[in-house]
């Protein structure tokens, strides 16, 4: 018997023994292509020589220090690269250690910056449908994941929720996307209306959505919709790229290919590559401004908020992506990996969709094409496809709920930046696989 308390008590799992490059190994020494980096984590894959080194090296001069008694080199080394990279006057960040952290964080600044420029009214938070922004309370009141909420909903501050940016079922056969992007810009608009722009602080999203809807990717002129709602009324705009963020969709800031700049911006997972816990938030400067100016004081804070050593692998990690260009190898290998899966699923009558940006990639499944009907929720179609794809050696990220929470059944697929042509044909095979002994044609 296990001592560790799992996620999921009642499921064996194997021991992780050994990672090299795109593949992990159990106990048994039977390999595993990451062709999900776990959680959309191990964009370096695994075993990388570089990472291990600069982690060796800070833990030689110094793996931790309280931030309230001192700051590392490694973690201004860190700040300095992601504030130089970030879009417009993102300047200022804040190290926490995962991505529920950094959503926390991010809220709790959109609270304060409130209170200290003299607006205190503001305190309402609006997220969308089939959002997910982490499993805290405050990260999960804000988020649309229903069935992750439902148990602590007595437990959770009020929160508005508006609908997803989600063509494949929601753009009409008559709007253009310009037209589709415009129609949800209005209903925020009439959200805040409804609320009263002096008392909502933020409009919260995943730039493109990732766990609860599988690499849901906007429409090219939503977010620039959204913006200038929010700046119309005073709202902050925060973008959770937890997951679709560092280099994830071909662009280390998602949020730069569609030109628009958050107030706030929530990063993790790729930032550390599952090297170290890391997460960050960045903070405009007018914010953080506010803050300097006025009490001088974020009130917030963790243990191992700017950990040395995560610092340090972090900042390697992101030294490797650049240097070798890895960027330029996501958007050519993500459009690949969509276009092999087009190809080679094209006469599956149970895939809808297949979408995303960069190496980050949804396959929807469906009942029936021409009518999108779901697939009966009590198959549960996600958990036997994932079992059947690592009995085949196959790491992937497939979930229930899809569509509303209940109905719907997509996989994520978010291989390691460093694939090569040969690993995404090897992951479409073995997806291919799966799917047909998971769900037949």
């Amino acid at each position: 018997m296990s001592h560790v308390f799992h996620r999921n008590p009642k499921t064996h799992l194997d021991f992780a023994v050994r990672g090299e490059g795109v593949r992990l190994f159990d106990q048994n020494g039977k390999g595993y292509i990451d062709a999900s980096g776990g959680a959309a984590v191990c964009c370096l894959g695994h075993g990388h020589p570089d990472i291990i080194r600069a982690i060796k090296q800070q833990v030689d001069q110094v793996a931790y220090a309280h931030s309230s008694f001192f700051t590392t080199h490694a973690a201004e080394d860190l700040a300095d690269f992601l504030a130089q990279k970030a879009p417009g006057d993102l300047d200022h960040v804040y190290f926490v250690s995962g991505g529920s952290e950094a959503v926390e964080a991010s809220l709790k600044l959109a609270r304060q910056y409130f209170v200290e420029i003299g607006q205190p009214t503001r305190q309402h938070f609006i997220a969308r449908r089939q959002s997910y922004h982490g499993n805290t309370l405050g990260a999960l009141a804000i988020g649309g994941n229903e069935w992750r909420r439902k148990p602590f909903l007595p437990l959770l501050i009020p929160a508005s929720h508006v609908s997803p940016c989600y063509p494949y079922r929601d753009q009409r056969a008559d709007e253009t996307e310009e037209q589709y992007a415009q129609r949800l810009a209005n209903e925020l608009d009439a959200k805040i209306i409804e609320l009263g722009p002096q008392n909502v602080a933020a409009f919260v999203a995943e730039t493109v959505v990732g766990a609860t809807a599988g690499a849901l990717a906007p429409v090219r002129t939503y977010l620039k919709r959204i913006r200038e709602v929010c700046d119309r009324h005073g709202v902050l705009l925060i973008l959770d790229e937890v997951m679709s963020g560092m280099g994830r969709t071909g662009h280390l800031f998602a949020c730069a290919e569609d030109g628009v700049v958050p107030d706030i911006l929530a990063i993790a997972k790729g930032l550390g590559a599952g090297y170290q816990p890391i997460g960050a938030m960045l903070a405009s400067t007018r914010i953080y401004d506010a803050i300097v100016s006025g009490s001088g004081f974020f009130q917030h804070g963790h243990t191992y908020m700017g950990h040395a050593t995560a610092c340090a692998a972090s900042l390697a990690v992101q030294q490797v992506i650049e240097r070798e260009h890895l960027l330029d190898n996501v958007l050519a290998r993500g459009e690949q990996l969509r276009a092999e899966l087009r190809t080679t699923l094209a006469d599956h009558p149970h895939v809808g969709d297949i979408r995303g940006r960069g190496l980050f990639v949804g396959v929807e499944f469906v009942q029936d094409k021409a009518s999108k009907a779901t697939l009966d929720p009590a198959r549960q179609i996600h958990a036997v496809l994932k079992k059947q794809a690592l009995q085949n050696g196959l790491m992937m990220y497939p979930s229930g709920g899809t569509v509303d929470g209940v109905h719907g059944n997509h996989a994520l697929l978010a291989p390691p930046f460093i694939c090569t042509e040969d690993d995404i044909t090897e992951i479409v095979r073995l997806f291919n696989l799966s799917l047909r002994q998971a769900l037949p044609a």
